[in-house]
């Protein structure tokens, strides 16, 4: 190899470690690199300048992996900027937020990071905190946004607001707090209402303090449907029947009653599903789809809710209640979520790790639904030496696909690097019963099980 592309492939390997460190919370290590790629020069603006192929930096990775003594390092001792942003325009606010992790978050702003700032998309942390129900967060951020004159009403490129992500993710408690701060009820965004999402979910608590506080029954989306025949065509009679005394008759329903609303979208609903089934459609290929077509908005709230819940790791859940809004999974967010998956599978090939957890990370904020990345991010973890993230990654990608042997196999690694022996023989022997074929799982079983009693052995031996 030529000196010079010998020299740059190990520049680029202690960067990659330095951000690793970060990423890790190993401060000693990250300084001791931070001395090597200053070289003698400033180490702060070395740090400052030191970032991945996606302008993300160690504050970047620290705030995400809620490492706040990194952060602590960083902004007080070296004197980084607090608001700096990544290529998405994101913040490590905004970082800390969307992955839930409060204390860190409470520390950047209170050291001075600015909540109103928003990505390239337009989200804001509230937006990331809303989406993923973080009621103690919102709080926080909701008292330091006035310092700010933060705006509660604050739109994304697609007019979503932190008040459409609280009722997307179903948190009645995120919509209490940004009531209380003065967010409309009444924003539309591709020409849907709060109420009209709040009726497709069918919580009767969030409908009606959508209604205590003002929200209009009477608007109508793009397909020209009040929020009582969303809730209709979902089938879900209390919604319908708190929607009804308050919404004026629909000229197309002959029979204006509760009963008569339902039957005629049930009716509206089988006459659709038998047009696509003489269609040649797969009729189990909408399993987790509404029947009817719903607006936009629904797509819009996928795009950016990818990144305000389905990212966040504990809540999976949420992400496929917001996905089950959807019409549809949004073409154009699912090319980005493939893109970003190749190239984090060029970057594992190039035993960049860390580069391949944040491109597959963009990946799933983009797609939740996708097994085969959590199994991805799940091995990089394990190879950067993080198996409680790998473990976090493995179990969210078997909830995806539990009759998938890789992802008891990715659980069982995990595991057993915690030297939770027991458990991951558990693991291991699913994945045989899944694929009894596959001896790598046999394999992974029996030394787990003989670990097991080596380890029970050793602690039997000291007491």
């Amino acid at each position: 190899m030529a000196p010079d592309a010998s020299d740059a492939l190990a520049v680029r390997q202690k960067v990659q470690q330095f951000l690793t460190a970060a990423c890790i919370g190993n401060l000693d290590l990250l300084k001791n690199i931070a001395a090597q790629l200053a070289e003698g020069n400033e180490i702060s603006k070395t740090v400052a300048e030191t970032k991945d192929a996606n302008k993300r930096g160690a504050l970047h990775f620290a705030a995400r992996e809620a490492q706040t003594e990194v952060c602590k390092y960083l902004i007080e001792e070296l004197k980084l900027d607090v608001d700096t942003k990544d290529e998405d325009g994101e913040t490590p606010l905004v970082h800390a937020a969307r992955q839930g992790h409060t204390a860190t978050a409470k520390y950047l702003l209170d050291q001075g990071a600015d909540p109103s700032i928003p990505s390239d998309l337009g989200a804001t942390a509230l937006h990331h905190s809303s989406g993923i129900g973080n009621t103690e967060l919102m709080e926080y951020l909701l008292s330091k946004g006035a310092e700010h004159h933060a705006n509660p009403n604050s739109k994304t490129e697609d007019d979503v607001t932190p008040l459409l992500s609280a009722v997307a993710a179903g948190s009645l408690a995120c919509l209490e707090l940004l009531v209380q701060a003065g967010a409309a009820v009444n924003v539309t965004a591709g020409g849907a209402t709060p109420l009209h999402v709040a009726a497709d979910l069918g919580s009767p608590e969030i409908l009606n303090r959508l209604l205590e506080a003002g929200a209009d029954c009477n608007v109508t989306d793009e397909d020209g449907q009040k929020p009582i025949q969303v809730a209709a065509a979902r089938g879900n009679r209390e919604a319908v029947e708190i929607l009804f005394p308050l919404t004026t008759k629909v000229q197309s329903i002959h029979e204006w009653t509760v009963d008569g609303i339902l039957a005629h979208l049930s009716s509206e609903a089988n006459k659709e599903e038998e047009t696509r089934i003489m269609k040649g459609a797969d009729p189990s290929e909408n399993m987790y789809i509404p029947k009817r077509d719903l607006p936009e908005l629904y797509a819009s709230i996928n795009d950016v809710c990818w990144g305000l819940i389905a990212a966040h790791l504990d809540s999976y859940l949420a992400s496929w209640l917001v996905f089950c809004v959807g019409s549809k999974f949004h073409p154009e967010a699912k090319e980005r979520a493939a893109e970003a998956k190749l190239r984090g599978d060029d970057a594992f090939r190039r035993m960049e790790y860390l580069t391949a957890v944040n491109d597959y990370t963009q990946s799933i904020d983009l797609d939740p639904t996708n097994a085969t990345v959590l199994s991805n991010r799940s091995l990089c973890w394990m190879r950067l030496g993080q198996p409680d993230q790998a473990l976090t990654d493995a179990r969210a990608c078997k909830e995806l696909k539990p009759d998938w042997s890789k992802a008891w196999y990715r659980e069982g690694s995990a595991l057993r690097l915690l030297q939770r022996f027991e458990e991951a023989a558990n693991s291991f022997y699913e994945g045989v019963r899944l694929d009894p074929e596959n001896m790598e799982l046999v394999k992974s079983f029996r030394e787990a099980v003989d670990a097991g009693r080596k380890f029970h052995g050793k602690d039997q031996g000291k007491s």
